[in-house]
Protein backbone atom coordinates (compact mmCIF):
# COMPACT_ATOMS: atom_id res chain seq x y z
CA UNK A 1 0.00 0.00 0.00
CA UNK A 2 1.29 3.79 -1.00
CA UNK A 3 2.16 5.87 2.06
CA UNK A 4 1.18 9.24 -0.21
CA UNK A 5 -2.05 9.11 -0.36
CA UNK A 6 -2.49 8.68 3.28
CA UNK A 7 0.31 11.21 4.09
CA UNK A 8 -1.93 13.37 1.94
CA UNK A 9 -5.03 13.21 3.35
CA UNK A 10 -3.71 13.36 7.25
CA UNK A 11 -2.07 16.49 5.37
CA UNK A 12 -6.00 18.21 4.55
CA UNK A 13 -7.19 16.78 7.77
CA UNK A 14 -4.28 18.48 10.48
CA UNK A 15 -6.60 19.63 13.70
CA UNK A 16 -7.91 15.54 13.79
CA UNK A 17 -4.71 13.82 13.03
CA UNK A 18 -2.86 16.54 15.69
CA UNK A 19 -5.41 15.45 17.95
CA UNK A 20 -4.89 12.01 17.91
CA UNK A 21 -0.94 12.57 18.15
CA UNK A 22 -1.58 14.47 20.69
CA UNK A 23 -3.52 12.14 22.46
CA UNK A 24 -1.26 9.03 22.10
CA UNK A 25 1.54 11.53 23.38
CA UNK A 26 0.14 12.32 26.06
CA UNK A 27 -0.90 8.48 26.95
CA UNK A 28 2.22 7.17 26.02
CA UNK A 29 4.04 9.71 28.73
CA UNK A 30 1.73 9.17 31.28
CA UNK A 31 1.61 5.40 30.93
CA UNK A 32 5.55 4.74 30.46
CA UNK A 33 6.12 6.65 33.79
CA UNK A 34 3.15 5.08 35.74
CA UNK A 35 4.39 1.46 34.68
CA UNK A 36 7.94 2.34 35.73
CA UNK A 37 6.21 4.17 38.95
CA UNK A 38 3.95 0.87 39.44
CA UNK A 39 7.24 -1.34 39.01
CA UNK A 40 8.97 0.48 41.43
CA UNK A 41 6.61 0.41 44.44
CA UNK A 42 5.74 -3.11 43.82
CA UNK A 43 9.60 -4.16 43.66
CA UNK A 44 10.06 -1.96 46.79
CA UNK A 45 7.37 -4.16 48.66
CA UNK A 46 9.56 -7.53 47.71
CA UNK A 47 12.68 -6.40 48.69
CA UNK A 48 14.31 -9.16 51.32
CA UNK A 49 14.37 -8.13 55.04
CA UNK A 50 17.06 -11.06 55.66
CA UNK A 51 15.11 -12.20 58.42
CA UNK A 52 13.15 -15.55 58.44
CA UNK A 53 9.82 -12.93 58.08
CA UNK A 54 6.84 -16.15 58.12
CA UNK A 55 8.59 -17.57 61.88
CA UNK A 56 8.99 -14.87 63.66
CA UNK A 57 6.49 -12.63 66.18
CA UNK A 58 7.60 -9.71 68.39
CA UNK A 59 6.05 -7.54 71.70
CA UNK A 60 7.62 -4.42 73.14
CA UNK A 61 7.78 -3.98 76.88
CA UNK A 62 8.22 -1.16 79.67
CA UNK A 63 8.46 -1.03 83.39
CA UNK A 64 7.31 1.00 85.60
CA UNK A 65 6.79 1.36 89.58
CA UNK A 66 9.83 0.33 91.71
CA UNK A 67 13.24 0.11 90.07
CA UNK A 68 14.11 -3.99 89.61
CA UNK A 69 17.22 -6.04 88.26
CA UNK A 70 17.24 -5.40 84.64
CA UNK A 71 19.38 -7.66 83.63
CA UNK A 72 18.23 -10.24 85.59
CA UNK A 73 14.98 -9.83 84.77
CA UNK A 74 15.55 -9.85 81.43
CA UNK A 75 17.52 -13.69 81.52
CA UNK A 76 14.13 -15.11 83.65
CA UNK A 77 12.52 -13.57 80.57
CA UNK A 78 14.32 -15.03 77.83
CA UNK A 79 14.40 -18.18 79.79
CA UNK A 80 10.37 -18.07 80.07
CA UNK A 81 9.97 -17.35 76.73
CA UNK A 82 12.60 -20.22 75.15
CA UNK A 83 10.77 -22.66 76.95
CA UNK A 84 7.26 -22.23 75.71
CA UNK A 85 6.34 -25.05 73.34
CA UNK A 86 7.08 -24.35 69.66
CA UNK A 87 9.80 -21.31 70.33
CA UNK A 88 13.14 -22.46 68.47
CA UNK A 89 14.80 -18.90 69.79
CA UNK A 90 13.93 -15.63 71.73
CA UNK A 91 16.09 -12.66 71.97
CA UNK A 92 15.92 -9.60 73.07
CA UNK A 93 17.26 -6.74 70.79
CA UNK A 94 17.07 -2.84 70.26
CA UNK A 95 15.06 -2.77 67.02
CA UNK A 96 13.75 -4.84 64.06
CA UNK A 97 13.15 -4.08 60.34
CA UNK A 98 9.77 -2.26 59.76
CA UNK A 99 9.73 -1.01 63.69
CA UNK A 100 9.25 2.23 65.17
CA UNK A 101 12.30 3.53 66.32
CA UNK A 102 15.55 3.63 64.81
CA UNK A 103 19.13 3.45 66.34
CA UNK A 104 21.87 4.97 63.83
CA UNK A 105 25.57 4.89 64.13
CA UNK A 106 28.43 6.69 61.67
CA UNK A 107 31.24 4.58 60.95
CA UNK A 108 34.68 5.52 60.09
CA UNK A 109 37.57 3.85 58.82
CA UNK A 110 40.31 5.58 61.45
CA UNK A 111 39.93 6.77 64.85
CA UNK A 112 41.14 10.16 63.39
CA UNK A 113 38.52 10.51 60.77
CA UNK A 114 36.27 13.60 61.40
CA UNK A 115 33.04 12.70 58.94
CA UNK A 116 31.68 9.41 58.93
CA UNK A 117 32.21 7.42 56.16
CA UNK A 118 28.71 5.69 56.12
CA UNK A 119 25.58 5.60 58.73
CA UNK A 120 24.00 2.05 59.68
CA UNK A 121 21.66 1.20 60.98
CA UNK A 122 22.94 -0.59 64.67
CA UNK A 123 21.21 -3.74 65.69
CA UNK A 124 22.40 -5.46 68.82
CA UNK A 125 21.34 -8.30 70.44
CA UNK A 126 22.61 -11.43 72.16
CA UNK A 127 24.03 -15.13 71.39
CA UNK A 128 20.89 -16.22 69.45
CA UNK A 129 19.83 -13.24 67.91
CA UNK A 130 21.09 -14.40 64.51
CA UNK A 131 18.87 -17.58 64.80
CA UNK A 132 16.15 -15.46 66.10
CA UNK A 133 16.49 -13.18 62.99
CA UNK A 134 17.25 -15.87 60.52
CA UNK A 135 20.00 -14.22 59.41
CA UNK A 136 21.88 -15.31 56.33
CA UNK A 137 26.11 -15.41 57.47
CA UNK A 138 27.87 -15.65 54.46
CA UNK A 139 31.22 -15.28 55.28
CA UNK A 140 33.18 -15.48 58.95
CA UNK A 141 31.91 -16.42 62.50
CA UNK A 142 29.35 -15.44 65.19
CA UNK A 143 30.27 -13.44 67.93
CA UNK A 144 31.68 -15.48 70.96
CA UNK A 145 30.19 -15.41 74.33
CA UNK A 146 33.32 -13.66 75.96
CA UNK A 147 32.41 -10.69 73.35
CA UNK A 148 28.80 -9.37 74.67
CA UNK A 149 28.56 -6.93 76.80
CA UNK A 150 25.32 -5.36 78.43
CA UNK A 151 23.34 -2.45 77.31
CA UNK A 152 23.44 -0.49 80.58
CA UNK A 153 27.05 -0.79 81.18
CA UNK A 154 28.18 2.42 79.81
CA UNK A 155 32.38 1.56 79.87
CA UNK A 156 31.76 -1.29 78.24
CA UNK A 157 33.29 -1.13 75.30
CA UNK A 158 32.48 -3.46 71.91
CA UNK A 159 35.30 -5.46 70.46
CA UNK A 160 33.83 -7.01 67.85
CA UNK A 161 30.50 -6.27 64.57
CA UNK A 162 28.73 -8.28 62.27
CA UNK A 163 27.85 -6.14 58.73
CA UNK A 164 25.91 -6.73 55.72
CA UNK A 165 27.26 -7.44 52.61
CA UNK A 166 25.91 -4.01 51.35
CA UNK A 167 27.75 -1.86 54.11
CA UNK A 168 30.77 -4.44 53.93
CA UNK A 169 31.44 -3.71 50.20
CA UNK A 170 30.88 0.31 50.50
CA UNK A 171 33.96 0.14 53.37
CA UNK A 172 35.83 -1.83 51.76
CA UNK A 173 35.27 -1.75 47.80
CA UNK A 174 36.57 -4.85 45.41
CA UNK A 175 38.26 -6.19 49.09
CA UNK A 176 37.17 -8.63 52.23
CA UNK A 177 36.42 -6.68 54.86
CA UNK A 178 36.57 -9.49 57.56
CA UNK A 179 39.51 -8.76 59.71
CA UNK A 180 39.31 -5.55 59.19
CA UNK A 181 38.81 -2.97 61.76
CA UNK A 182 36.53 0.27 61.99
CA UNK A 183 35.90 2.84 64.46
CA UNK A 184 32.24 4.08 65.82
CA UNK A 185 34.50 6.91 68.16
CA UNK A 186 37.69 6.77 69.37
CA UNK A 187 37.34 2.37 69.82
CA UNK A 188 38.41 0.28 66.98
CA UNK A 189 35.54 -2.73 66.07
CA UNK A 190 36.84 -5.76 64.15
CA UNK A 191 34.63 -6.84 61.42
CA UNK A 192 34.07 -10.75 62.31
CA UNK A 193 31.48 -11.88 59.62
CA UNK A 194 29.27 -10.31 57.14
CA UNK A 195 25.61 -11.26 56.13
CA UNK A 196 23.66 -11.43 53.11
CA UNK A 197 20.90 -8.99 54.40
CA UNK A 198 19.21 -6.78 57.40
CA UNK A 199 17.23 -4.31 55.79
CA UNK A 200 17.19 -0.84 58.02
CA UNK A 201 14.11 0.13 59.85
CA UNK A 202 12.40 2.32 57.73
CA UNK A 203 13.57 3.82 54.18
CA UNK A 204 15.73 6.31 55.60
CA UNK A 205 18.78 7.12 53.36
CA UNK A 206 16.41 5.50 50.22
CA UNK A 207 16.74 2.89 48.32
CA UNK A 208 20.78 2.64 47.82
CA UNK A 209 20.66 2.42 51.76
CA UNK A 210 18.14 -0.01 52.15
CA UNK A 211 20.73 -3.10 53.70
CA UNK A 212 22.91 -0.04 55.65
CA UNK A 213 22.66 -2.09 59.05
CA UNK A 214 25.31 -3.81 61.47
CA UNK A 215 24.77 -5.93 64.45
CA UNK A 216 27.09 -5.50 67.53
CA UNK A 217 27.21 -8.08 70.47
CA UNK A 218 25.55 -5.82 72.90
CA UNK A 219 22.85 -7.60 75.10
CA UNK A 220 19.77 -5.50 75.98
CA UNK A 221 18.32 -5.20 78.85
CA UNK A 222 14.29 -4.72 78.69
CA UNK A 223 14.49 -1.38 79.82
CA UNK A 224 17.12 -0.12 77.29
CA UNK A 225 15.71 -2.34 74.33
CA UNK A 226 12.08 -3.08 75.65
CA UNK A 227 11.64 -5.52 72.43
CA UNK A 228 11.82 -9.62 72.55
CA UNK A 229 11.48 -11.41 69.23
CA UNK A 230 10.72 -15.17 68.94
CA UNK A 231 10.82 -17.65 66.43
CA UNK A 232 8.14 -20.14 66.25
CA UNK A 233 6.44 -22.25 63.35
CA UNK A 234 4.06 -20.05 61.08
CA UNK A 235 1.21 -21.66 62.38
CA UNK A 236 2.03 -21.42 66.04
CA UNK A 237 2.82 -17.34 65.60
CA UNK A 238 -0.72 -16.22 67.56
CA UNK A 239 -0.71 -19.40 70.32
CA UNK A 240 2.90 -18.34 71.25
CA UNK A 241 2.11 -14.51 71.39
CA UNK A 242 -0.55 -15.27 73.83
CA UNK A 243 1.62 -17.67 75.64
CA UNK A 244 4.60 -15.16 75.62
CA UNK A 245 2.31 -12.38 77.25
CA UNK A 246 1.10 -14.49 80.08
CA UNK A 247 5.05 -15.67 80.69
CA UNK A 248 6.17 -12.25 80.79
CA UNK A 249 3.23 -10.58 82.87
CA UNK A 250 3.77 -13.93 85.56
CA UNK A 251 7.57 -12.72 85.82
CA UNK A 252 6.61 -9.27 86.51
CA UNK A 253 3.36 -6.93 87.31
CA UNK A 254 5.10 -4.05 86.80
CA UNK A 255 5.24 -3.77 83.22
CA UNK A 256 3.50 -2.91 80.19
CA UNK A 257 3.55 -5.39 77.78
CA UNK A 258 2.93 -3.26 74.23
CA UNK A 259 1.91 -4.49 70.43
CA UNK A 260 2.31 -8.42 70.53
CA UNK A 261 1.93 -8.73 66.80
CA UNK A 262 3.54 -11.02 63.58
CA UNK A 263 6.64 -9.98 61.84
CA UNK A 264 4.67 -10.38 58.78
CA UNK A 265 1.85 -7.76 59.63
CA UNK A 266 4.86 -5.26 60.61
CA UNK A 267 5.83 -5.49 56.77
CA UNK A 268 2.44 -5.61 55.31
CA UNK A 269 1.59 -2.34 57.39
CA UNK A 270 4.81 -1.04 56.61
CA UNK A 271 4.21 -1.36 52.71
CA UNK A 272 0.89 -0.61 52.49
CA UNK A 273 1.04 2.92 51.43
CA UNK A 274 3.41 1.68 48.48
CA UNK A 275 0.32 -1.09 47.30
CA UNK A 276 -2.18 1.37 47.79
CA UNK A 277 -0.53 4.04 45.54
CA UNK A 278 0.56 1.19 43.01
CA UNK A 279 -2.91 0.31 42.60
CA UNK A 280 -3.78 3.69 42.20
CA UNK A 281 -1.70 4.10 39.34
CA UNK A 282 -3.22 0.77 37.91
CA UNK A 283 -6.39 2.27 37.74
CA UNK A 284 -5.25 5.79 36.22
CA UNK A 285 -3.72 4.05 33.93
CA UNK A 286 -6.44 1.88 32.62
CA UNK A 287 -8.83 4.92 32.58
CA UNK A 288 -6.31 7.13 30.79
CA UNK A 289 -6.19 4.13 28.33
CA UNK A 290 -10.06 3.88 28.45
CA UNK A 291 -10.17 7.21 27.28
CA UNK A 292 -7.19 7.28 24.88
CA UNK A 293 -9.34 4.44 23.12
CA UNK A 294 -13.14 6.31 23.56
CA UNK A 295 -11.28 9.29 21.69
CA UNK A 296 -9.79 7.52 18.65
CA UNK A 297 -12.91 5.37 17.98
CA UNK A 298 -14.72 9.40 18.59
CA UNK A 299 -12.28 10.87 16.04
CA UNK A 300 -11.68 7.94 13.59
CA UNK A 301 -16.01 7.82 13.62
CA UNK A 302 -16.14 11.34 12.70
CA UNK A 303 -12.99 11.41 10.56
CA UNK A 304 -15.03 8.47 8.42
CA UNK A 305 -17.99 10.23 8.48
CA UNK A 306 -16.24 13.31 6.80
CA UNK A 307 -14.79 10.75 3.66
CA UNK A 308 -17.77 8.37 3.18
CA UNK A 309 -17.35 9.97 -0.45
CA UNK A 310 -13.94 8.99 -0.74
CA UNK A 311 -14.49 5.47 0.17
CA UNK A 312 -17.00 5.32 -2.40
CA UNK A 313 -14.76 6.19 -4.96
CA UNK A 314 -12.29 3.84 -3.73
CA UNK A 315 -14.71 1.09 -3.47
CA UNK A 316 -16.16 1.98 -7.37
CA UNK A 317 -12.68 1.73 -8.47
CA UNK A 318 -12.03 -1.93 -6.89
CA UNK A 319 -10.95 -1.75 -3.37
CA UNK A 320 -11.71 -4.32 -1.32
CA UNK A 321 -13.04 -4.21 2.39
CA UNK A 322 -9.92 -5.60 3.48
CA UNK A 323 -7.81 -2.89 1.55
CA UNK A 324 -10.22 0.26 2.99
CA UNK A 325 -9.63 -1.35 6.21
CA UNK A 326 -6.29 -1.59 5.86
CA UNK A 327 -5.97 1.89 4.55
CA UNK A 328 -7.56 3.24 8.03
CA UNK A 329 -5.21 0.70 10.13
CA UNK A 330 -2.30 2.23 8.59
CA UNK A 331 -2.97 5.49 8.91
CA UNK A 332 -3.66 5.00 12.25
CA UNK A 333 -0.63 3.21 13.04
CA UNK A 334 1.72 6.71 10.95
CA UNK A 335 -0.75 8.61 13.45
CA UNK A 336 0.04 6.84 16.21
CA UNK A 337 4.12 6.50 15.67
CA UNK A 338 4.57 10.15 15.60
CA UNK A 339 2.74 10.63 18.19
CA UNK A 340 4.92 7.77 20.71
CA UNK A 341 8.20 9.11 19.57
CA UNK A 342 6.69 12.72 20.77
CA UNK A 343 5.31 10.55 24.17
CA UNK A 344 8.77 9.18 24.57
CA UNK A 345 10.20 12.38 24.50
CA UNK A 346 7.36 13.96 27.14
CA UNK A 347 8.65 10.58 29.08
CA UNK A 348 11.63 11.19 29.83
CA UNK A 349 10.94 14.93 31.03
CA UNK A 350 8.48 13.72 33.08
CA UNK A 351 10.99 11.51 34.50
CA UNK A 352 13.68 14.06 34.93
CA UNK A 353 11.49 16.28 37.01
CA UNK A 354 10.38 13.76 39.27
CA UNK A 355 13.79 12.37 39.97
CA UNK A 356 14.96 16.21 40.53
CA UNK A 357 11.40 16.32 43.13
CA UNK A 358 11.43 12.60 44.61
CA UNK A 359 14.59 11.31 44.43
CA UNK A 360 13.13 8.45 42.37
CA UNK A 361 15.80 6.77 39.86
CA UNK A 362 16.18 7.18 35.69
CA UNK A 363 13.06 5.67 33.95
CA UNK A 364 14.27 2.50 32.98
CA UNK A 365 14.76 2.31 28.62
CA UNK A 366 12.70 -1.02 28.93
CA UNK A 367 9.28 0.92 29.91
CA UNK A 368 9.26 3.38 26.59
CA UNK A 369 8.54 0.47 24.47
CA UNK A 370 6.38 -1.33 26.65
CA UNK A 371 4.69 2.16 26.52
CA UNK A 372 4.91 2.17 22.49
CA UNK A 373 3.47 -1.09 21.96
CA UNK A 374 0.53 -0.62 24.58
CA UNK A 375 -0.36 2.41 22.44
CA UNK A 376 -0.14 1.00 18.92
CA UNK A 377 -2.19 -2.12 19.98
CA UNK A 378 -4.76 0.38 21.27
CA UNK A 379 -4.90 2.25 18.45
CA UNK A 380 -5.38 -0.65 15.96
CA UNK A 381 -7.88 -2.13 18.45
CA UNK A 382 -9.77 0.99 18.86
CA UNK A 383 -9.81 2.33 14.94
CA UNK A 384 -10.95 -1.27 13.88
CA UNK A 385 -14.09 -1.14 14.10
CA UNK A 386 -15.29 2.55 12.68
CA UNK A 387 -12.30 0.82 10.01
CA UNK A 388 -14.52 -1.83 9.50
CA UNK A 389 -17.65 -0.45 9.06
CA UNK A 390 -16.34 2.21 6.40
CA UNK A 391 -14.89 -0.51 4.48
CA UNK A 392 -18.70 -2.44 4.33
CA UNK A 393 -20.48 0.38 2.80
CA UNK A 394 -21.69 -0.04 -0.84
CA UNK A 395 -20.04 2.20 -3.07
CA UNK A 396 -23.43 3.32 -4.94
CA UNK A 397 -24.45 4.71 -1.03
CA UNK A 398 -21.25 5.68 -0.26
CA UNK A 399 -20.95 8.17 -3.19
CA UNK A 400 -24.89 9.17 -2.58
CA UNK A 401 -24.28 10.09 0.95
CA UNK A 402 -22.02 12.45 0.42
Amino acid sequence: MEIRPILSTLQRHKTAAALIVLEVALSCAIISNALFLIGDRLQRTQRPSGLAENELVTLTISGIGRDEDARALTETDLAALRSIPGVKYASSVSQIPYGDSMWVSGLKLTADQKNSTINVNDYTGDSQTLDTMGLTLIQGRRFTEGEFTWSDDKTATIPSVILTKSVADKLFPGQSALGKSIYRGDTPMKIVGIVEHLARVNNYGGAAAYDDSMLTPVKMTYKEGGRYLLRTDPARRDEVLRQAVAALEKNSASRIIENPKAFEVMRRNFYRQDRSMAWLLVTMSIALLIVTALGIVGLASFWVQQRTKQIGIRRALGATRSQILRYFQVENFLLASIGIVLGMLMAYSINLWLMARYELPRLPLVYLPIGAVTLWALGQIAVFWPARRAAAVPPAVATRSA
